[in-house]
């Protein structure tokens, strides 16, 4: 996660916890004038199309307030679907034994891309099992994980 990504996670977690909802965590993807800061919610009750317009609101306050962000970018919220995103310690521990996909800002053993079984985890990093061989990897070099989604 970005520093930026970190400084938005911190500023947006009240008005979203606020409004009713738990914010799971942003991405913010640069593409020039067509740069996209995603902020995904969830709830016990899941999430409607009306509740990501109320967290859009109430968030564009904020941003429009603070202005974090120096350029231009569209402003998406979601739920976090089937793929569910994995942001915090917490998200990974209610996935354990399940498979996700991950990719690493640095390489480890000159490897960036990893799809396996989530085998345990820790405040610092977890245990990933992908063809027979186990990883530790901390969480600090995550880029981006997701659940793989299983339609058994």
């Amino acid at each position: 996660m970005s520093q930026l990504e970190k400084k938005l996670n911190a500023m947006l977690d009240a008005p979203v916890s606020a409004a009713g909802y738990e914010l799971l965590g942003v991405e913010f993807v640069r593409a020039g004038k067509h740069s996209t800061l995603r902020v995904y919610i969830d709830s016990e009750n899941g999430i409607e199309v009306d509740d990501c317009a109320e967290v859009s609101h109430q968030v564009s306050a904020v941003l429009d307030v603070e202005d974090p962000i120096s350029t231009e970018y569209n402003l998406e919220v979601s739920s976090p679907g089937m793929d569910r995103p994995l942001f915090k310690p917490s998200h990974y521990a209610s996935v354990i034994n399940e498979i996700i996909d991950l990719r690493l800002s640095m390489p480890l053993e000159g490897r960036r891309n990893y799809k396996g079984t989530l085998l345990a985890c820790n405040e610092d990093s977890f245990t990933i099992e992908v063809d027979k061989e186990r990883f530790e990897l901390a969480y600090d070099n995550v880029q981006k994980a997701n659940l793989v989604p299983n339609f058994d």
